[in-house]
């Protein structure tokens, strides 16, 4: 059995931590508050911009238009939205493993837009290279953020550096799940609109197929239209992502912080018993000693 210093200093040890974790976790609920309300407010919009937009694209894919184009042989992008810290449970392994465990990416083909150090770091040792490094912008999402990352990321699109477009982040369901997500966002195939509410079965008003016959008009031009649409798409679901991520982060570490207060409780409550047994030993042993010892003398 341990001493019962020994015992009182992991006492000590494991209670310093207990008051950080739990500091943490007050920290990660007060701004999970805001980062929450931010998303519920966003989430329609995002989801609104991707099913809308890629319904539009998905019928314009014989334009020939630089953002729609597809090219075999191009490397993939994949925007990875993630964490700067850690202690956040499985929050930023799972949109490691999101990118790692799928045979459509690899280290040859695919390069990384990385917004937050923890995803830029860990694909790096597992050999993507990291083509963007925006990890301040998880300090404070702005839609000004998601535009200059979209620009970079259209313009290595535009001059053929790249041929696909994904988006991977981490959608927030509630303080307690998070649930890791791909979206591709250029080029758009009728294939992958089909994947979205907007292109399946509607009710008794029409149906899917006579969706794809209503042709696409665009006014003044589909250039121009196009030119406008795209960045702002493409622009709005990076912003709608920040904002989900930001949230998720933030509830993902608040629930491991909890359950590590938890568990340090548990631990402090273990080696209390522990130290009272050790106490309780150290002094029946001096009291068998002194009785003995006056027993030798009497």
């Amino acid at each position: 059995m341990a001493s019962m210093r020994d015992i009182q200093r992991r006492k000590v040890s494991v209670q310093s931590t207990g008051q950080i974790t739990k500091a943490m976790k007050l920290i990660s609920t007060v701004k999970l508050q805001k980062a929450k309300e931010r998303a519920e407010h966003s989430k329609a919009y995002f989801n609104g911009m991707y099913d809308t937009v890629s319904d539009i694209l998905s019928k314009s894919v014989n334009i020939n238009h630089r953002f729609l184009q597809h090219t075999e042989g191009k490397k993939k992008a994949v925007i990875v939205i993630s964490s700067n810290r850690g202690l956040a449970g499985g929050y930023n392994s799972n949109i490691i493993k999101l990118i790692t465990t799928n045979p459509e990416f690899s280290a040859d083909n695919t390069v990384i837009y990385s917004i937050g150090r923890k995803a830029k770091d860990g694909l790096s040792r597992k050999g993507f290279e990291v083509k963007g490094d925006y990890s301040e912008v998880m300090e404070e999402p702005m839609y000004s953020d998601a535009m200059h990352i979209s620009s970079e990321v259209l313009k290595a699109f535009e001059e053929g550096e790249i041929g696909e477009i994904y988006l991977a982040y981490t959608i927030f369901k509630n303080s307690v799940s998070q649930v890791p997500d791909m979206k591709k966002i250029l080029p758009v195939s009728k294939s992958e609109a089909a994947k979205q509410p907007l292109a399946a079965e509607k009710s008794d008003e029409g149906s899917s197929l006579e969706d794809d016959r209503t042709p696409m008009n665009y006014e003044p031009g589909e250039e121009e239209v196009l030119d406008v649409i795209i960045p702002k798409y493409v622009t709005s679901l990076i912003y709608g992502a920040l904002v989900e991520a930001a949230a998720s982060e933030n509830g993902a570490r608040m629930s491991a912080m909890d359950s590590a207060t938890s568990n340090a409780e548990e631990m402090i409550a273990d080696l209390s018993l522990m130290y009272n047994r050790a106490r309780q030993g150290s002094i029946t042993q001096e009291l068998t000693e002194i009785i003995a010892g006056a027993e030798a003398i009497s």
